[in-house]
C-alpha cells in the first residue's frame, strides 16, 4: 500500500504519481505490435493465461478485497470486440483488474512506453497484453492496425483515459475524449469501469469495490468529433456518479496554490 498521505497537484490532466522511475525506449516504426508466429502465440498463452491469470485472480481477491458489481452487463459481448475504461488509481491493481471482470475474454491494454521498457518484466508485458502508444507515424500505422485486428478477434482493448496513476484517489479526473476515437472508428460499444475503494470491518485497509457500466453507444446521426465528445461525457458522468461511492481517503490530494495569482 502506497505510504504517502499527502499528495500536492498542479494539473489534473499531466501529473503522474506513480512511485516507478522508468526511463521509457522509443516506440518507433520498427516495434512489432502483433506476432502471429506460433511461439509466440504460445508465449502469449503460457504468460497470460497460466501464469498471469492465477495470480491476478488471487492478487484483486486477497490484496485488493475486491468486490464486482455488474458483470451481468459484459455477458452478451463476451465473444465480441469491445472498448473498456477505468480509473487510473492503482499500479499493480490497475494492470490485473481487466482480467478478472470479463474472464475469459482475453484483454489487450493501451499503455505508455514505460511498461513496455522495464528491464526484465518489459519484454513480458506484451504477452500479457500491453499494447504502447507510438512515438512515429510508422509506428502509429501498426498500432492502429493492431488495436482494430484485436477488436475484429473478439478481444477486448482496455483504456486508462486518465492517462496518469493517482494512487487511490477517490473521484475521476477530466480527461480528453482522443482516446474514444478507437470506437466511434470500429463501430463498436464502450464499457467502463470504476474502482472505488470503501471500508471493510476490522480493518483500516480499505476493499476496492468495482462497477462496470455500458454498453455506451454513439449516436450514429452526429459526425466523428460529436460522437467522440459523446461518448467521453457518457463515460466520465457515469464513473464519477460511481466514484461517488467511495468512503475512504487513504491519499488526500491538495492542489497547490498558483504563485502568479
Amino acid at each position: 500500500m502506497d505510504k504517502r498521505k499527502v499528495i500536492y497537484y498542479t494539473d489534473e490532466l499531466n501529473d503522474e504519481f506513480s512511485t516507478a522511475q522508468i526511463k521509457a525506449k522509443k516506440i518507433d516504426g520498427s516495434y512489432i505490435y502483433c506476432h502471429d508466429s506460433l511461439f509466440k502465440r504460445f508465449t502469449r498463452f503460457f504468460w497470460y493465461r497460466i501464469i498471469a491469470t492465477p495470480i491476478t485472480f488471487l492478487y484483486v481477491k486477497l490484496f485488493m478485497h475486491r468486490r464486482l458489481y455488474g458483470k451481468e452487463k459484459l455477458k452478451p459481448y463476451l465473444k465480441k470486440g469491445y472498448f473498456l475504461y477505468g480509473n487510473h488509481t492503482h499500479d499493480i491493481g490497475d494492470a490485473m483488474t481487466p482480467t478478472t471482470l470479463n474472464f475469459p475474454q482475453q484483454n489487450y491494454c493501451i499503455v505508455h512506453a514505460n511498461n513496455v521498457s522495464m528491464p526484465v518484466l518489459g519484454r513480458l508485458t506484451p504477452s500479457f497484453g500491453a499494447i504502447p502508444l507510438p512515438d512515429d507515424k510508422e509506428a502509429y500505422k501498426r498500432f492502429i492496425d493492431c488495436i482494430e485486428r484485436r477488436i475484429a478477434e473478439g478481444h477486448t482493448v482496455v483504456i486508462y483515459p486518465e492517462a496518469h496513476i493517482w494512487p487511490y484517489y477517490t473521484r475521476i479526473r477530466p480527461f480528453t475524449d482522443v482516446s474514444f476515437q478507437y470506437p466511434v472508428k470500429l463501430g463498436v460499444p464502450v464499457f467502463c469501469f470504476t474502482n472505488t475503494y470503501q471500508k471493510r470491518a476490522f480493518s483500516k485497509k480499505p476493499k476496492t469495490v468495482t462497477y462496470i457500466d455500458g454498453p455506451f453507444f454513439a449516436d450514429a446521426s452526429l459526425n466523428a468529433r460529436e460522437k467522440r465528445k459523446q461518448l467521453r461525457n457518457a463515460v466520465y458522468e457515469c464513473m464519477s456518479e460511481r466514484a461517488k461511492n467511495s468512503d475512504v481517503e487513504l491519499i488526500k490530494y491538495i492542489k497547490r496554490e498558483d504563485s502568479n495569482g
